[in-house]
């Protein structure tokens, strides 16, 4: 059976990274950014570099969006829709609000396309090794034509249910590991409080059963001894404000994910907004042993 085509639309780090997997599990990937491609770039990812986006369009069946916030994407899906996406899938892999994509929906449709949105969990190096978590919201029909894709992007394919609840499961996800970090945060404030050494508390923690992957996966950067950046401060910003905003659309309070977002978005104000995320709570604990 012939493999469908790949137009991959934003190529940041994950964008580059899904890119580049794809290529190398042998998809034809076709690529196309707003800051523009050119010939080198392109090669240095393995894919095809397309003009514009009618170029890539016409280049791709499955194209997958990777975009930084919701005006991105809502500027992107306007122009897809003003183009002949017949016998096209769209897929959107950013974390945004749930109600973008099924607000396109429609216009998707009438120029020929249908829809997932399929939010990722993991960073670019999760992309390239295909051990990413995928949230997937749309149509059994159009889940099962994204899947042999997806299976070399993920081994965590979620299947949530109907358009823009892969979405909102991704925010879902998103709250627990910001409330990790907050009440990281909090417990090692106040074990310094009362005496007890910084590396003393990470050390019995690493083997706690409150331990998770990304606990241990990001304790060099809390401790000092690496400045990797899985996932950038600044873009935790940026996906606790997409949380906060639907909290607000939907009238539903929470104090912990404010809390958390308030750290975040202190640290970023310190200048740390591209560091890794961990940073958040190294710098709030650093000075205190």
């Amino acid at each position: 059976m012939t493999r469908e085509r790949i137009g991959i639309i934003g190529l940041g780090r994950m964008g580059s990274a899904i890119a580049t997997r794809l290529s190398a599990q042998g998809f034809a990937v076709t690529g196309w950014t707003r800051r523009g491609l050119n010939a080198e770039q392109a090669s240095a990812l393995g894919i095809c570099s397309a003009a514009d986006l009618a170029a890539l369009v016409d280049a791709s069946d499955i194209m997958i969006l990777s975009l930084m916030d919701d005006a991105a994407v809502e500027s992107i899906l306007g122009q897809l829709g003003q183009l002949d996406l017949s016998g096209r899938l769209v897929v959107e892999t950013s974390t945004v609000s749930p109600k973008i994509l099924p607000a396109h929906q429609e216009a998707l449709q009438a120029a020929g396309s249908r829809a997932l949105d399929a939010p990722i969990s993991g960073g670019p190096q999760q992309v390239l090794e295909g051990s990413i978590g995928l949230y997937i919201g749309g149509a059994p029909e159009d889940v099962a034509r994204f899947r042999p894709v997806a299976e070399q992007l993920s081994n965590r394919i979620h299947h949530i249910g109907p358009l823009g609840h892969g979405a909102t499961a991704k925010l879902v996800n998103n709250m627990m590991l910001l409330g990790l970090w907050q009440t990281l945060k909090e417990a090692l404030q106040l074990g310094q409080a009362a005496g007890l050494a910084r590396e003393t508390m990470l050390r019995f923690l690493e083997t706690s059963p409150a331990a998770s992957p990304a606990f241990k996966s990001r304790l060099p950067v809390i401790l000092g001894e690496s400045d990797s950046v899985g996932f950038s401060l600044s873009g935790v910003v940026k996906d606790s404000g997409v949380v906060m905003d639907l909290a607000a659309a939907l009238d539903l309070p929470l104090p912990a994910m404010a809390a958390a977002r308030h750290s975040f978005l202190g640290a970023e104000q310190a200048g740390l907004g591209e560091r890794d995320l961990a940073t958040m709570v190294r710098a709030a604990t650093e000075s205190k042993g």
